[in-house]
């Protein structure tokens, strides 16, 4: 398969002896875990096994998830650690201003006075907003908030970011 996969759960842990599994939703979609829906497991390895959904159901932040393909314990336990993911093109379209965070992550960052300062590693979702990690020279780091007064203009085909750096941030 050579489609880009994009991560969407990550298998926990086992649930009971009928093959469950928790999964930790990594997405802002949970209908990824409806009945019927196709996703793939990918191990540690990267080997790919496609399943699709049988049973589900939301419990304590977490999708308990039975597969059409599993029906015991034993099969589903070498699971565990893996990643949930789907072809990037199964992807939901999202409203102008709104990015996946895999389109964030790898994206230069450009002040408006075009100093370049290094590019996002990591995307954090603390509370009010969002905060892009941008690792600076020297194995530094510079959270920048994800708000409309220091984001200026995200052009994700071209991998850059353009912000305004307010006063105190790079201290």
């Amino acid at each position: 398969m050579t489609e880009k996969l994009v991560t969407v759960g990550k298998v926990a842990n086992t649930h009971g002896i009928r093959g469950e599994m928790k999964i930790v939703p990594e997405t802002d979609f949970p209908e990824r875990f409806d009945k019927g829906s196709s996703l793939l497991i990918v191990d540690a390895q990267n080997k790919q096994t496609p399943v699709t959904i049988k049973t589900s159901r939301l419990h304590k932040n977490l999708f308990i998830v039975q597969f059409d393909q599993f029906s015991n314990i034993n099969d589903v336990e070498k699971f565990k650690g893996s990643l949930v993911k789907i072809e990037a093109k199964h992807q939901q379209p999202l409203e102008e201003g709104e990015y996946y965070y895999h389109e964030i992550i790898g994206c230069k960052v450009i002040t408006d006075e075009g100093q370049e300062l290094g590019l996002v590693t990591e995307v954090l979702t603390p509370g009010a907003n969002d905060v892009w990690v941008v690792g600076l020279p020297k194995g530094k780091q510079l959270l920048l908030p994800v708000i409309d007064d220091v984001i200026l203009d995200v052009d994700v085909a071209n991998k850059s970011i353009r912000i305004h750096l307010m006063e105190g941030l790079m201290e």
